[in-house]
């Protein structure tokens, strides 16, 4: 007789949902400073990170976010050079920024240093461009690394955070999106992960109001799957420090790039940038 399968289960209180991958068994653990770090072997998803309890990154579906975080604000503005990722300590979106050549630096500001350290263990796919030399991995406060940072040095911020809560909480707030509208050059572009819009329209909304009293100007909402998060939709949000129109990306050369994907190209990116009118009218209210 087979024994019953092993799950593990995060239930999403907030959502009235719950998600589950069956586990194999449990490969690692480590108390940081800052929160609980867990790896798991899945039966049908590669290995799964949980931080305190929420589920993190899969090997299976890490691609949608890690590619939208990174390919619909780089290709939206119109030169990025200069990238500041703000957590991100799973390194995945800094691989993914990094395939963009016109790109000469990109910083990687996480508090926690064992997520980074977990991650090269058991996902080290995630972890292949750590080792370019245009890429500077730091373990610091991103919030105080943005409040030093040099003003208009930045071509995009991306917030690559956990939920607001935490570590994270200090990354939804106005005080943060000014040091990071300073930091950016006049064309420059913030974007953060801003879960769902199913679920979790209320913190699109504060997220929104908080970037547009600190000064952010134009706003776009770019929606994609991520099956290991809350109801299984996602999203990413674009903030631009000056007047423009963030329909507006560099489509050939989305279309034309010399680097392979899962998930992005110019016509998905295209059709994120339709809004459903649910969020529509969320935005308006």
């Amino acid at each position: 007789m087979n024994s019953p399968a092993t799950w593990f289960r995060e239930d999403f209180t907030h959502t009235g949902s719950s998600f589950g991958l069956r586990i194999v068994r449990k490969l690692d653990e480590v108390q940081s400073p800052f929160q609980k770090i867990e790896i798991y072997e899945t039966t049908d998803w590669g290995n799964l990170m949980v931080i305190d309890g929420a589920t993190m990154v899969t090997t299976r579906d890490n691609f949608f976010y890690h590619e939208m975080m990174a390919h619909a604000p780089l290709f939206t503005h119109p030169d990025p050079r200069d990238v500041v990722i703000i957590g991100g300590g799973d390194c995945g979106t800094l691989r993914e920024v990094l395939k963009h050549p016109g790109v000469r630096s990109a910083v990687q500001c996480d508090i926690d240093e064992q997520v980074t350290r977990m991650s090269e263990k058991y996902f080290p796919e995630l972890c292949e461009s750590n080792a370019d030399p245009r890429a500077t991995v730091m373990f610091d406060d991103g919030i105080a690394f943005m409040a030093n940072a040099k003003p208009e040095s930045i071509d995009v911020i991306v917030v690559d955070s956990t939920d607001p809560v935490g570590p994270a909480e200090g990354l939804f707030n106005r005080a943060f999106y000014e040091n990071c509208r300073k930091a950016l050059r006049p064309d420059g572009l913030l974007v953060q992960q801003s879960e769902s819009p199913l679920a979790l329209m209320h913190l699109i909304v504060d997220m929104r109001a908080a970037m547009r009293a600190a000064g952010f100007v134009d706003f776009a909402i770019l929606p994609f799957p991520q099956p290991c998060y809350p109801t299984g939709w996602w999203s990413c949000l674009i903030a631009s420090k000056q007047p423009r129109d963030l329909a507006s990306f560099r489509k050939a050369d989305a279309a034309a790039k010399a680097f392979a994907t899962k998930y992005y190209t110019a016509g998905i990116h295209q059709g994120a940038l339709a809004t459903p009118p649910f969020v529509a009218q969320a935005l308006a209210d």
